[in-house]
């Protein structure tokens, strides 16, 4: 994605949930350590925009792999397009707050703990319940 334009964090988390219809967001623990990598490898760079904020930029190196790893990443991109169904333009409004509730509430509850058998066996019947019922649509 930074090969396309220049972006910083917060912006490649947005442009990921959204190319995957939401269905998945990824975490700043999971960007930021690979924008470090992209960094360390000469692939990207950082530049500071929006006061402290890192805009990276691709690099002629990141350029030259990319060229060299196109089918791979043609074949990632297709996948990824295959698994979602579409942009997240493409789900109706009641869809996305049904799934970011559904993701916050799982979120509050894992971050309470204490899941003793009872809990995790009601929280996975209201999942399965949950999927079920979606699939019968």
């Amino acid at each position: 994605m930074i090969g396309e334009k220049p972006r910083h964090g917060y912006e490649l988390m947005k442009t990921i949930e959204d190319r995957m219809a939401g269905s998945y967001s990824p975490s700043p623990g999971v960007i930021y350590p690979t924008l470090a990598w992209l960094e360390d490898m000469g692939y990207a760079a950082p530049s500071a925009e929006d006061g402290s904020r890192k805009c990276y930029r691709i690099t002629p190196e990141g350029e030259a792999f990319l060229t060299s790893n196109r089918g791979a990443v043609e074949m990632l991109q297709a996948r990824l397009s295959g698994a979602c169904g579409g942009t997240r333009e493409d789900v109706p409004e009641p869809v996305i707050r049904g799934m970011e509730n559904l993701k916050m509430a799982l979120r509050l509850r894992m971050r309470r703990g204490n899941f003793d058998a009872d809990a995790a066996a009601a929280i996975a019947k209201a999942l399965d319940t949950a999927a079920l019922e979606i699939e019968r649509t």
